[in-house]
């Protein structure tokens, strides 16, 4: 049985920086990096994990997910001026460019590549990657988002191509109100479950309001997520880890407390054999980000977990998007049929 958790950083990832003036753009910082590795030094948990270097991933890798268009449009980037990359950049929804970021993308597949390697190896049972740009609002063709290469999109090909896992479960969470929230789009609501032989295994909740706290995320893994997974059975589990759902976040807008994602960790740890690789995404506030990714180490490496201090009952709006995305799966997944519901 592997044992043992991976911590993957590389400082060559906060050289990614926005040059220009661009109120949207602008907190998407280096420090998100730094300031959340500095914390885990400080609590002792980096010496506590096993290193595992970032790699560049491969211009094949990312061509599993992306167009050769995109990836040579992000390529030519490396040795424009700041005019040019500031008049590319606005070809994008809510994305800079720097010299640097095409290799700090490639560093960032790179690293969820390496996380993978060393979990479905046995070197390691977990581990998580600190990783930026961040990847899940990438496009095929486009970058978005903040995001340049799908990172975990990347990897969960990855790994059905190299170690023959077979289908994928998707499930997000994430902020909508309404469709009325960036990116505002329908295929983000409960009822976009997946096309042909996908059906059902696209899991969309999305909040409708700002101010979700802990009861509402620990409602939504307990009568969503988790029994969804566990009749799924997977053998490996990617987290695209985003914290600005974290209290404090100017993006999120959210009020997840740092121990909730402990317990968040856990539960997912109980899956695929303890095979669970976690892989940064969003996260704004820095001390919040630090504390939630200090959390999040602490539970791989099987730490006690800490209290969750709050109101226990989720609110009306989570309970009806709860409500609503199990009404939506109910005719795909035998745990929604036998509850007679």
């Amino acid at each position: 049985m592997a044992s043992g958790t991976a911590l993957i950083y590389d400082e060559a990832m906060t050289r990614h920086k926005l040059l220009w003036n661009d109120p949207i753009c602008d907190i998407e910082v280096p420090e998100r990096l730094s300031a959340s590795y500095e914390q885990l030094q400080c609590y002792h948990l980096v010496e506590r994990c096993i290193p595992v270097p970032a790699r560049e991933g491969s211009e094949e890798e990312i061509l599993l997910v992306h167009s050769s268009e995109h990836l040579e449009a992000a390529k030519s980037t490396q040795t424009m001026n700041e005019e040019e990359l500031k008049r590319i950049s606005g070809n994008y929804d809510s994305f800079f460019f720097h010299p640097n970021t095409y290799h700090c993308a490639r560093l960032a597949v790179g690293a969820a590549l390496q996380l993978v390697d060393s979990v479905m190896s046995g070197k390691v049972c977990n581990g998580m990657a600190l990783v930026r740009p961040p990847g899940h609002h990438s496009q095929r063709n486009a970058a978005n988002g903040f995001c340049l290469f799908n990172n975990v999109a990347i990897a969960a090909e990855y790994a059905k191509l190299k170690y023959g896992l077979q289908s994928v479960l998707y499930f997000s969470w994430h902020r909508y109100e309404h469709q009325e929230f960036w990116p505002s789009l329908k295929e983000s609501d409960y009822d976009a479950v997946g096309l042909g032989k996908g059906k059902g295994f696209n899991i969309n909740l999305p909040w409708n309001k700002v101010g979700m706290g802990n009861s509402d995320y620990l409602a939504a893994f307990f009568h969503v997520l988790l029994p969804m997974a566990f009749e799924f059975d997977p053998e490996l589990v990617l987290v695209s880890s985003g914290y600005d759902s974290g209290i404090g976040d100017p993006e999120g807008q959210m009020n997840a407390t740092p121990e909730v994602f402990a317990h968040l960790t856990h539960f997912l740890m109980q899956l695929a054999h303890g095979k669970l690789c976690v892989i940064l995404e969003g996260g704004y506030h820095l001390r919040s980000l630090s504390e939630s990714v200090c959390m999040t180490v602490r539970t791989l490496l099987r730490d006690p977990l800490p209290q969750v201090t709050g109101e226990m009952a989720p609110c009306l709006s989570a309970i009806e998007s709860i409500q609503n995305v199990r009404a939506a799966h109910k005719p795909y997944w035998k745990w929604l049929t036998c509850e007679g519901n």
